[in-house]
């Protein structure tokens, strides 16, 4: 009889656990669950992810992506479930005309009140329902100031025969098009064939001087003086330019691309409430400082910038003034039709390469 008490007793545990820890601590009420996050490379802090499961009891299963299309794919194949994704401006925008996230539960992430109001309600996402910005920059040129003698200002230097071999662009379709399409006096967000052609055209035409096409390699490169000129994002050139005192940035005079990268629950999460809850972690004071101190990107958290040093909230490289911005364009969805011009283009231009 015990014998048989002992086992029923053993299948009422086993029944009760379901597959997860059981968590008695009411401060951490997710305790035993995971979350799938994906995010770009390089792009936080190193403790982040132990704090949080510290923290919250939640595993997290961490995964990286170079690229907002290569985010795209993987997430479209339905390999994994993600629960987080942080995707730049325009892919959320996409996102949610396909109607693949979930409305966020702010009751869930007061720590959103730290957002400055002017990363709100932002044209991707309009009614602030989707999605809490993580960071922003602007895309420009990083230059070796003993390699590069002339003043740096415009897009044309990428493609100056001088520098051949030594110019690094962006493995991105849609940044590696914004320069041309820049540089041509065009917007980057063109839905017109024939200014996509051109600024085609005029890739193709610099392709020979191209030493690579990268993305977070693109740092190394640059700290290491492989390369004279590389197209980068401001994060990453504050990251280069701590490195290496012999590197400067620039957004050239033709305008470029002002970005934000948010975070977002997609519809196939599997634990909306452990999504919220790393949202609302990563929005804690400390710990936004402590990533955009460590990955060098732009804060949108007030509190954060708040404590960083001076030198840091004053240089204009991180946090550039608004007659800059101002000449900048955000990128937008540009529809099913034209971003497979755009994937069709970028295709041919990586064959014309080889």
């Amino acid at each position: 009889m015990k014998k048989i008490v002992l086992l029923l007793t053993s299948l009422m545990l086993v029944l009760t656990g379901c597959g997860k820890n059981v968590e008695t601590d009411p401060n951490k009420p997710l305790a035993g669950t995971t979350i799938y996050v994906y995010n770009w490379g390089d792009y936080i802090a190193e403790d982040t992810i132990e704090r949080f499961t510290k923290e919250t009891g939640i595993k997290v299963i961490y995964d990286t992506f170079e690229s907002n299309e290569a985010m795209y794919a993987k997430y479209k194949s339905g390999a994994i479930n993600y629960d987080v994704l942080i995707p730049s401006d325009y892919m959320i925008q996409k996102l949610i005309s396909e109607n693949e996230l979930l409305p966020l539960n702010f009751d869930n992430i007061p720590n959103a009140k730290y957002i400055d109001s002017s990363f709100k309600n932002l044209t991707y996402d309009p009614q602030n329902i989707y999605s809490v910005p993580y960071m922003w920059g602007t895309l420009g040129i990083i230059y070796n100031k003993e390699m590069v003698d002339e003043e740096v200002d415009s897009w044309d230097i990428l493609w100056d025969n001088k520098y051949k071999g030594k110019i690094i662009m962006m493995e991105s379709v849609r940044d590696s098009f914004a320069v041309a399409l820049k540089r041509l006096g065009y917007s980057l967000n063109s839905t017109n064939k024939t200014e996509v052609d051109e600024a085609f055209a005029t890739l193709v035409e610099q392709g020979p001087l191209v030493q690579a096409y990268v993305m977070d390699q693109v740092k190394d490169k640059m700290i290491g003086e492989e390369a004279a000129l590389a197209v980068i994002y401001a994060g990453d050139a504050v990251y280069c330019m701590d490195q290496n005192e012999n590197l400067g940035y620039v957004v050239p005079k033709e305008g470029t691309n002002f970005f934000v990268d948010a975070m977002v629950i997609p519809k196939t999460s599997k634990n909306k409430e452990g999504a919220e809850a790393f949202i609302n972690f990563m929005n804690d004071p400390e710990i936004a400082l402590n990533n955009t101190e460590y990955i060098g990107y732009s804060t949108p958290h007030t509190e954060a910038k708040a404590m960083l040093d001076e030198e840091v909230r004053n240089n204009p490289d991180a946090y550039p003034p608004k007659e800059l911005i101002e000449k900048c364009e955000v990128f937008v969805d540009l529809g099913p039709e034209m971003t497979a011009y755009y994937n069709d283009k970028w295709n041919e231009l990586k064959a014309s390469l080889r």
